[in-house]
């Protein structure tokens, strides 16, 4: 494990609080990132440098009932570049060192873009397009196959990362599409952890709870061990649970909030210091929620979730606005709790869910 080269795309505030800081717990004695950033912006040239240097992150909230305010400092990262001056030493390290490809390139990172259409790399191609044009030089130069783990919050996003790739390298030779499709490992992952806020020149504030669940796949590797990093046979469950109780919450609580004319609260955990609405909602996965997930046989240790997250909701140094939680409420609504009362009928929980449903209807 000490040898591993990880090479990782973007440098956003989350990776730095989430799996650069889980390297750095896990193996305090290494330095196996390096991280370049896929955007050319050049506003953020010194975060770059800065996280060579290394960084803290500051990890505040709720643990187990008690206040946590600790700076966890990360030594993780080797080197940081950029993917425009530095293509060539990219491209040399992805052809001849590199092992994990990791990446978070936010939400448009996997949108096509025009420039995806062209014949040699471009840094206005789509992440997806990159890589296909930087794996080449993997597979040209006749070392293994790499393992790819993207973390952006797409479901199956090793699997809808390798269908980009692919459809990206589709005027390339078949035998490089072949080996794109059945020699390199493609993850597929699910991450969460509230990075609240960036500090400068690198380094986030973040909150106790995190979580890598990565579907256990032939040949996969692990960057490290570390109690965040769950390997599982199924992300279904994981991603139900997140869904259809933080999500679901958050929703809950949006709609509630808007039928108050928006009133008495702004952020979530001023909703949680009010006792009465902290205990509705409570009702509201005690008595609509959990029966959904026990008739799914999918009840096992989602008590637990349940109070993880109403922590997680009261964190008293996250400002986590309502306003912006009801960003897109409707689409929200039917893909949380709508999706939720569909499920939980399929799978025969048929108990009345009059709070969901009058949220659902906007009541």
């Amino acid at each position: 494990m000490a040898n591993l080269s990880i090479l990782q795309f973007g440098t956003s505030r989350f990776l730095q609080a989430h799996a650069d800081l889980f390297l750095a717990e896990a193996l305090p004695d290494t330095q196996p990132l390096v991280v370049v950033q896929s955007s050319g912006d050049a506003s953020r040239a010194g975060r770059v440098k800065a996280l060579a240097r290394g960084y803290d992150v500051r990890i505040r909230g709720l643990q187990d009932g008690a206040a946590l305010d600790e700076t966890r400092h990360v030594t993780s990262v080797a080197r940081g570049l950029s993917l425009g001056p530095d293509l060539d030493e990219v491209r040399r390290l992805i052809a001849t060192e590199v092992q994990i490809i990791l990446s978070n390139t936010a939400d448009a990172g996997f949108a096509p873009q025009p420039a995806d259409r062209g014949e040699t790399f471009d840094m206005a191609m789509s992440y997806p397009a990159k890589l296909a044009h930087l794996l080449r030089a993997r597979f040209d130069a006749g070392g293994t196959a790499p393992q790819i783990m993207p973390t952006e919050l797409v479901r199956n996003n090793g699997t809808v990362l390798r269908d980009l790739v692919l459809t990206a390298a589709k005027a390339m030779p078949q035998a490089y599409r072949d080996w794109l499709r059945d020699e390199v490992v493609w993850v597929n992952s699910l991450v969460d952890r509230i990075v609240s806020e960036p500090l400068q020149p690198a380094g986030a504030i973040a909150e106790p709870y995190a979580l890598w669940a990565i579907k256990a796949q032939p040949r996969l590797v692990l960057p490290c061990t570390h109690p965040a990093i769950r390997v599982v046979p199924d992300l279904g469950p994981i991603e139900r649970r997140k869904l259809f109780v933080l999500n679901l919450g958050h929703s809950w609580i949006v709609a509630d909030w808007l039928s108050r004319d928006r009133a008495g609260a702004t952020l979530v955990r001023e909703v949680m210091a009010d006792a009465a609405w902290a205990d509705r909602l409570r009702g509201v996965y005690a008595q609509e929620v959990m029966p959904g997930f026990a008739a799914a046989g999918e009840g096992d240790g989602v008590a637990d979730y349940v109070q993880t997250t109403l922590e997680r909701f009261a964190n008293p140094f996250l400002d986590h606005r309502l306003e912006d939680i009801a960003q897109n409420h409707g689409e929200k609504l039917e893909r949380r709790i709508g999706a939720f009362l569909t499920w939980a009928e399929e799978n025969g929980d048929t108990s009345a869910k009059p709070q969901l449903r009058a949220a659902l209807e906007g009541k």
